[in-house]
This record gives C-alpha cells, structure tokens and sequence, in this order.
C-alpha cells in the first residue's frame, strides 16, 4: 500500500522545509529528489500555489502527481483580472498574447486532451469564448479558424 504525502507548494519553488520536509522525513524517501521532482513539475506555475501529492512506494520509490488551478483561473491570473465577462458576447474583459495562451496551455498540459501544442491551444482558446476574452485582438472562434488554417504554425508547435 503506498503512503500519499499532499501539500500546497509555491510552483517552482519547494523547498525540504514545512510542509514537505517533515511530511516526508519519516517516510524515508530522498527529500532532495522529491524536492528536484516537484520544482521541475511546477516551474510553470511560477508564484501560484500548487497542490502536489506524492506517492511513495513500499521501495521508497516514489511519484509527484502535479494539481492544476482550473484553465479559467490561470487566464484570469495572466491577466491580472478578477472574474470573466458577465456577458461574454458583448463584453471584453482583456485579451490574451500568444506567448499568454502557449504559457496557459503548458500550464495545463498534464490536464488538457491536446497531444499537441497547437491542439493544447485550441482548448484554452475554446475557455476564452465564455470568458469574454479575445485572442491576439481576436474572437477566441476566429482565433481558433485561424490556427486551425495554419496561421499561427510558425508560432506553435503541431
């Protein structure tokens, strides 16, 4: 039966203190390993709190299992906006970058259906709609034709 550790960590930054350092110690894992694991898991999620949970094996072997903030909180907080649109069809709240929506999407990866950068993407651009939030100055719909025409293949990985 393995023993599962879960703690709330700065994303990129956990470090062997509280709450993992003793969480772990008495389960005889490599704490600095479970550590490297875990900063490596969540560097993407830079200055955001991140649940982890970590599965430690009867060997000690063990695996980080990396929480994510759902899609519309990770838009809202590359924004820097409290809520989406009221009324999404009539009201723009902001507008996402490229370089914002790749960051959404690795952000997301573990969680998102997309095997591709691309499709990853599309998924997150698919939240923006109910958001009232545009694309590179775009409807997320006809940001969405556009990737899906090849205009943005320069930019992203397929």
């Amino acid at each position: 039966m393995a023993d599962i550790v879960e703690a709330l960590v700065d994303g990129g930054r956990a470090s062997g203190g509280p709450p993992l350092g003793p969480a772990l110690g008495p389960k005889g894992v490599n704490i600095p390993q479970v550590i490297a694991l875990i900063n490596q898991k969540t560097k993407a999620f830079d200055g955001m709190k991140v649940p982890v949970k970590i599965i430690i094996e009867a060997d000690k072997s063990f695996d980080v299992k990396v929480g994510t903030p759902p899609v519309s909180a990770l838009i809202k907080n590359e924004l820097g906006i409290s809520k989406g649109s009221g009324n999404p069809k009539t009201e723009i709240v902001g507008n996402l970058t490229i370089d914002q929506i790749k960051k959404v999407a690795e952000q997301k990866q573990d969680s998102l259906l997309g095997a591709t950068e691309k499709a990853r993407v599309l998924e997150v651009a698919g939240n923006c709609v109910s958001m009232g939030v545009t694309v590179d100055g775009k409807a997320p719909k006809v940001f969405q034709k556009d990737v899906k025409a090849g205009v943005y293949d320069d930019q992203l990985q397929h």
